[in-house]
């Protein structure tokens, strides 16, 4: 697999498309995040290396081919992209030397030489030095089109029956490597596709010479002059281990939630292979703590230098800061084919949707410049978080809404009060232990400390909250404050207890159980975000600017919100109370008239 050509080996060479590429960043026209000046420190050792060689017509072969036979989806003309030619450099370009003891057979001059018995020798073999090739970046960048140029080479100038496999999270998702080759075969631009595709597939008795020799099958794609087989399996360990790949390429092994090492499982069988190639190719990902955060751990290890892997070639594409999605100068950190493949504006579009829509916003980082984000989406807008001026509430009628669900340590309640204009006043109080404030960094503990001079946050003594004095002290702060609370919202996680002294002292009427899941959710947090978008939910307190900062939903498939819980510190509930006063509220509408 080495592109063909007239071989020219050098141990002192500099890449060709590499070279260019260097030019681009040295005189500004490209700039690149760290880990790409990483990847080309690691290159920059290879050149110095004079034990790696490089040879400057491999990828010649290979874009020569790509040109002259491949077409796009939609059937047009394939030009290979400068990236393209640059990542396929790095695959193909080095070789290094190594011995080996192999077996000599027995050579015999006539029939009654004795001749030469046979016997281990020892050889000088060339081998490519590359087998892993890992890219990480954006959407957009044509990443299958990439994959897709291997395959079809690999499939159809390689005279060895070879096995070639391509899996992605789903099936479907495989088909976009599959897709662009079955309208290569339809289209048979070149003279070898056009030899290739001659004849008729049903032509199984005739001439071998009519028959075709390269189709889509319902296998995958054949090549039927070498028997070779490209074909689509499951992301799945034990649908890839054991098998033996020449090549291999996974799509989106970092931005899917996938929990096994595909990666793994395919080169542990590859590696049966002389000459393997595993190509993983994905964008960044909203989904945290995967084997695909572990692979690229240790991806991130290699371009530090801290190990040395000169067979994995990686190429990391992202922002290196945050701060630069402002910036569209740097947006091609994160995006190398920007204005090729896809348009600036698209980016334009997706930035400002980011900013107006907070649920999407996780989501445009990851995809779109390269950023590691969590899975999730912060509900509330920066304007709907701002607290309103002071004001008082006492003497007015309301509903209480409870979360208790984390009661050991920490619990947190809401006041809604409905106003006469249809806007809602909120106040809020919640509780901690004091173990679990002086468990608190620092800074958060002085973010803590302005919650309890406001009133919002008290610290209860003790290692775990009582819920019997957390009722005593609540039932005091109304009286003081003269609410009238008519209706009481509670989940009734870890709720019993105090529910049921509430009961006995204040009637079972206007007490509702808020039994939390997305599908009892999604209905009061969307009417609370409309509520908050038009400034109708009216708060002074700190603390409930600070919740509803940090508010996360989760949405299933059906687009249904749920509120997520984490057991952190910045995880602040009272947005989870609030919405089961909301719910109280509304089943007990007439008592609160």
């Amino acid at each position: 697999m080495t592109g063909g050509g007239r071989m020219t080996l050098s141990n002192t060479a500099i890449p060709k498309y590499y070279a260019e590429f260097k030019e681009q960043v040295l005189r500004g026209e490209v700039v690149v995040n760290r880990w790409i000046s990483d990847e080309m420190n690691r290159i920059e050792a290879l050149i110095a290396n004079p034990n790696i060689w490089y040879d400057d017509q491999a990828v010649e072969g290979w874009i020569k081919y790509c040109e002259r036979e491949l077409t796009l989806t939609d059937g047009s003309d394939l030009y290979l992209l400068d990236t393209f030619k640059l990542w396929a450099e790095q695959v193909v370009g080095w070789y290094y030397f190594t011995e080996r003891s192999v077996w000599e057979p027995a050579v015999r001059e006539g029939p009654d030489s004795p001749g030469i018995p046979g016997r281990f020798v020892r050889k000088t073999i060339k081998k490519r030095l590359t087998t892993k090739q890992y890219l990480i970046v954006a959407r957009g960048a044509a990443k299958s089109m990439y994959a897709y140029c291997w395959h079809a080479f690999v499939l159809n100038v390689d005279t060895a029956t070879t096995h070639q496999i391509t899996t992605a999270p789903t099936m479907k998702q495989a088909e976009e490597v599959m897709s662009p080759f079955r309208t290569a075969i339809v289209r048979a631009r070149g003279p070898l596709f056009r030899f290739l595709t001659e004849g008729s597939l049903q032509n199984t008795t005739g001439s071998k010479a009519l028959r075709v020799k390269l189709a889509s099958t319902k296998k995958g794609i054949e090549n039927f002059l070498t028997n070779s087989l490209l074909e689509i399996r499951p992301m799945t360990i034990h649908k890839l281990q054991g098998l033996r790949p020449k090549l291999s390429t996974v799509d989106e092994w970092l931005s899917g939630d996938i929990r096994e090492d595909v990666v793994g499982a395919i080169e542990q069988g590859a590696s049966k292979m002389e000459d393997y190639l595993i190509i993983a190719i994905s964008s960044e990902g909203t989904v945290r703590n995967g084997s695909g955060d572990t692979i690229k751990m240790e991806l991130e290890a290699i371009l530090r230098g801290e190990y040395f892997a000169p067979h994995i070639s990686i190429w990391y594409y992202r922002l290196d800061d945050i701060a630069e999605v402002a910036d569209p100068a740097m947006w091609i950190k994160a995006q190398p084919n920007l204005g090729k493949t896809v348009s600036y504006e698209t980016y334009q579009l997706d930035v400002e949707r980011a900013e107006n829509a907070p649920a999407s916003r996780n989501d445009i980082l990851a995809k779109r410049f390269g950023i590691p984000m969590e899975g999730y989406t912060y509900f509330f807008t920066y304007q709907d978080t701002i607290p309103h001026e002071r004001f008082n509430v006492n003497g007015m009628a309301c509903a209480l809404g409870a979360d208790l669900s984390q009661g050991d340590d920490f619990c947190a309640f809401t006041f809604l009060f409905p106003l006469a204009d249809g806007r809602f006043a909120v106040k809020t109080r919640s509780y901690i232990t004091e173990l679990t404030f002086k468990k608190l960094q620092a800074a958060m503990q002085i973010k803590y400390n302005d919650f309890r001079r406001e009133g919002s946050l008290h610290v209860m003594e003790g290692t775990v909250l009582d819920m019997m004095e957390v009722y005593d002290d609540l039932d005091l702060f109304i009286e003081q404050s003269q609410y009238d609370v008519r209706c009481f919202g509670f989940d009734p996680y870890n709720a019993k207890e105090f529910v049921q002294r509430w009961e006995a002292e204040n009637g079972p009427f206007g007490i509702e159980k808020v039994i939390q899941g997305a599908r009892t959710e999604s209905v009061p947090l969307g009417e609370l975000k409309i509520l908050a978008e038009e400034r109708a939910l009216v708060f002074d307190q700190q603390l409930m600017s600070f919740a509803m900062g940090n508010a996360i939903t989760l949405e299933d498939t059906n687009g249904n919100r749920k509120l997520l819980k984490k057991r952190m510190e910045e995880k602040i509930d009272n947005v989870s109370a609030l919405m089961d006063a909301y719910v109280a509220y509304k089943v007990n509408k007439e008592a609160l008239e």
